[in-house]
């Protein structure tokens, strides 16, 4: 009998382009959320961890670490895109972040296979362009990054 290791994610040839994922995986960033991250990165920003501050901006409250919203953008996408099937994230082409996220936003989470091709080096891999989009309770688009991954082909 031959056992398969746990996976979620798909392999090469199940990532097609045009492919759309609508992860179920939803988050309401907290304020402990982004005092954490915040911490673990070394950002003093007072703009994120300042409200005093934060009050006389533009926004006229803190904003969420960019980069804790594009690590979700991503993160959320793992379980069913890549979970157990990817060799490694190979860099990001482009980010943006068009609207800013608060304290207390929900976001969700979609991605989109734009582009794919075969491994010139790696006969048993292929390379995925993903773009991961993050929209918050009010249908905005506050993250929107592509992304290559090296992901492994079906055995």
């Amino acid at each position: 009998m031959e056992l398969e290791e746990p996976r979620s994610g798909r392999w090469f040839e199940e990532l097609p382009v045009g492919l759309v994922v609508l992860h179920a995986l939803t988050r309401t960033v907290t304020e402990a959320d982004n005092l954490q991250f915040c911490l673990m990165t070394h950002n003093p920003q007072p703009l994120h961890l300042d409200s005093e501050f934060a009050v006389a901006t533009e926004f006229g409250e803190r904003l969420v670490n960019s980069l804790l919203t594009l690590g979700l953008a991503v993160g959320a996408s793992v379980g069913d895109t890549t979970m157990g099937t990817t060799v490694a994230n190979l860099g990001f082409e482009e980010t943006k972040f068009p609207a800013p996220v608060f304290i207390g936003d929900t976001l969700r989470f979609e991605t989109e296979v734009v582009a794919s091709r075969a491994s010139g080096s790696r006969p048993d891999a292929g390379i995925v362009t993903f773009e991961h989009r993050a929209t918050n309770q009010r249908d905005e688009l506050v993250c929107w990054t592509r992304r290559l991954a090296l992901m492994r082909k079906q055995p």
